[in-house]
């Protein structure tokens, strides 16, 4: 996709940061089952058109983790930056969603349907804040803006 001017037009996304609050606040994550090199992420993905930011999100959640209980708290940050394999341009929006805080620990979830990742299946588990590590593709860089606690020590953080 290209503008009027030649230049690459963005991939539009959103991206979950979904908080399940305990004694300690935790973060929803999910690795690739049989891709340990996509590293751990939090549910991300494209808009599709006439859809809003909020109902992006949770269909992305639903559809990467099967998890349909979170609710959305805010917007936290939008992160433009190009993709880490193609190079190809992203505006991503980060959101800052809440779980119910009886939602179970940890599940693989085979994701159905016709989308890019229609046929994977996820090893969904929520990891207790701040985190020990960063996630892939540094997405864990706006954890702090929603309580500066939750900054991953080791990441590159902006």
């Amino acid at each position: 996709m290209t503008d009027n001017a030649g230049m690459a037009r963005p991939r539009i996304r959103v991206a979950a940061y979904v908080v399940r609050n305990r004694a300690i606040p935790e973060v929803l994550v999910f690795d690739h089952i049989g891709m340990p090199e996509a590293g751990t992420q939090v549910p991300a993905g494209g808009i599709k058109s006439g859809e809003g930011l909020e109902e992006a999100v949770l269909r992305e959640v639903a559809e990467e983790t099967g998890l349909l209980t979170a609710t959305v708290v805010r917007q936290i940050a939008v992160e433009s930056k190009p993709h880490p394999d193609t190079g190809h341009p992203r505006r991503t929006t980060f959101l800052f969603l809440q779980a119910p805080a009886e939602t179970r620990d940890a599940w693989n979830h085979h994701v159905k349907g016709d989308g890019e990742d229609a046929g994977l299946t996820f090893a969904c588990r929520f990891l207790p804040l701040p985190l020990e590590q960063p996630l892939a593709d540094d997405q864990d860089a706006w954890l702090g803006h929603i309580d500066p606690r939750w900054t991953t020590a080791t990441g590159d953080n902006q």
